[in-house]
């Protein structure tokens, strides 16, 4: 999707869900890093973290004692309505959740000690400027290879760019902007899915097939897929992620 695409989406599902998934049952086989776990062994009692496309917050908050300060950023309506709620219902008081665009920040230059970017569009430009000298920014993003059979199946996605083309593009973006012992990973995970609901509430919160549920084709694409990928662990899809750390 575009990102104006991804925008719209999350101002629909925002307020309802944020980046909970909690409720889905499934299992995943071949995960290879956790990165808000890695966010947090970067944290000191000093550091100011910013966390940008923050959702919800529910990682942000999560996080609310190994640091200073933390600060979400969130262009969508939808989500900051979630955010809201999350952080009054917190208690957390060095947490701030503010809607912004991440390509304009209205931030200090060098001001965060740790960017960190889950899942959300960013700018290598931006980020340099509000990162501190010595600061780290890391980075997890959904690689074009995800969801593959899914995608296959409804075959909506026909703009989707061959597999690692975010991956190279953001790491010529980073270099070009300073950063320096630019460092990248990849994983395709096996994802096993309960029920068909529960494959089914992934479909409406996450921005895999555009418009789902809304053609009359919809479920008995869904009901071939389910019949087609079924195994005794679930039915079977992949998630496949990249990540980059990279020093200022």
């Amino acid at each position: 999707m575009k990102e104006f695409e991804y925008r719209a989406f999350y101002d629909r599902v925002g307020p309802d869900n944020g980046w909970d998934f909690s409720r889905m049952k499934y299992e995943s086989e071949g995960i290879a890093w956790d990165l808000y776990q890695e966010v947090t062994e970067q944290c000191t009692p000093h550091a100011l973290l910013l966390d940008i496309g923050t959702g919800g917050g529910e990682a942000l908050l999560e996080l609310a004692d190994e640091a200073l300060l933390l600060v979400g950023i969130e262009q969508s309506a939808g989500m900051m309505q979630r955010a809201a709620a999350n952080l009054a219902a917190s208690d957390k008081r060095n947490v701030r959740i503010l809607q912004m665009d991440a390509r304009e920040m209205q931030f200090p230059d060098g001001f965060f000690n740790i960017i960190s970017c889950r899942h959300a569009p960013f700018s290598t430009s931006e980020t340099a400027r509000v990162l501190a000298p010595g600061g780290i920014f890391l980075t997890q993003q959904v690689s074009e290879g995800d969801k593959w059979n899914l995608v296959e199946a409804f075959g909506r996605e026909q703009e989707r760019q061959p597999d690692g083309t975010l991956l190279n593009r953001y790491q010529e973006e980073l270099h070009a902007e300073g950063f320096q012992h630019i460092h990248c990973e990849e994983y395709d995970a096996v994802e096993y899915y309960r029920t068909v609901e529960d494959l089914i509430f992934l479909l409406k919160h996450a921005p895999i097939i555009r418009d789902f549920g809304e053609q009359a084709e919809d479920f008995a694409i869904l009901e071939r897929f389910v019949q087609e990928h079924r195994t005794k662990r679930g039915i079977r899809t992949n998630s496949k992620r990249f990540k980059i750390v990279a020093h200022r």
